[in-house]
């Protein structure tokens, strides 16, 4: 099942991160580009260097430029992110375009490569929350908490491989079609937010 190879290269990027553990470490993709696994891969890493960002960022005592320096990668992150999901979805569509699209066929409300994004995400949620179900200086009382969370976390990733699973396979089948919708992101744009366009006045 995809769901199964996804979550496979999810681990794989974020054991790889955690070896260094570091935000500012190199990338390197283990995958020929034009394998769907690199996609995934760099997604996955991706979002791994984000979560760590978002850890930083919330330091109650950072420096406030270090703050709006972090900030500023958030949102090259987040952009970087955004672009790798349509390219997921652009492979799926690709994949399937020769598909005869079957009488009665609906559109999914989410596409492939955005519920892989949550899949994704899950996957360092279930890492993170296993570190800490599993932490030795933590209370009793904090890994029994933890391991709950985690209990949930895994039922969430059986449920959601399930349907990315159900998905994939309506769409080869024609019983749903999908489309790739850029984000259309305005506020990176110059010509589309205003703060950014009168700054070139």
């Amino acid at each position: 099942m995809f769901s199964n190879f996804a979550f496979g290269i999810f681990e794989e990027s974020i054991g790889k991160y955690h070896i260094a553990d570091r935000v500012d470490q190199p990338f390197e993709n283990p995958y020929p580009a034009d394998d769907i696994a690199h996609l995934l891969y760099k997604k996955n890493w991706i979002d791994t260097v984000q979560w760590h960002y978002e850890d930083l960022i919330r330091d109650p005592e950072i420096d406030p430029k270090a703050a709006l320096v972090l900030k500023r990668k958030i949102d090259a992150s987040n952009q970087e992110r955004t672009d790798l999901v349509e390219y997921i979805d652009s492979y799926f569509l690709n994949k399937h375009k020769a598909v005869p699209i079957a009488k009665g066929a609906q559109i999914n409300t989410e596409s492939p490569a955005w519920a892989i994004d949550r899949l994704s995400i899950l996957a360092l949620k279930i890492y993170h929350m296993q570190e800490e179900a599993e932490r030795e200086n933590a209370s009793d009382m904090h890994r029994d908490a933890c391991r709950s969370k985690l209990r949930v976390l895994l039922e969430q990733r059986q449920d959601l491989s399930a349907a990315i699973d159900q998905l994939l396979e309506d769409i080869s089948n024609g019983k749903k079609y999908m489309k790739v919708y850029k984000q259309m992101k305005m506020y990176n744009d110059e010509e589309l937010n205003p703060v950014l366009r009168g700054k070139r006045k």
